[in-house]
């Protein structure tokens, strides 16, 4: 199976000037583990996590004074909406992250992410 036929295709977005607790509460709202970060001065796609918002409260830093952007990462791998379910699984385990950006070209297509991995695994087993 590829990478196209598990994600999600509906995704988060954010600008890199929201607050970590507007983010949060987006994530939770939605029920999304990241969220896609979109500059219009930034080359590409960041991402911010829910273990991106953690570290930074665990840190003491400001819910509602940090933004985004000094907490996102912005150096993001990303996959091919053509990969392999394993090759995406392999790459996310070997940099140890979650969530994976699928872009075609400058386009966001979706996120990859562990739940959606694990689900297709389990129904392919069946």
């Amino acid at each position: 199976m590829e990478v196209r036929e598990a994600m999600s295709t509906v995704v988060l977005t954010v600008g890199p000037d929201t607050t970590l607790r507007d983010a949060a509460r987006q994530m939770a709202e939605r029920k999304v583990g990241a969220a896609i970060v979109l500059d219009p001065d930034s080359p590409g796609p960041g991402i911010i996590t829910e273990r991106d918002v953690l570290r930074a409260v665990a840190d003491g830093q400001d819910r509602d004074g940090e933004l985004v952007h000094d907490h996102m990462s912005d150096d993001v791998i990303s996959a091919s909406p053509e990969w392999g379910i394993d090759r995406a699984a392999d790459v996310m385990i070997e940099h140890n992250f979650r969530h994976l950006l699928v872009v075609n070209g400058a386009d966001v297509m979706g996120v990859l992410s562990m739940r959606d991995i694990v689900r297709h695994w389990t129904r392919t087993q069946v």
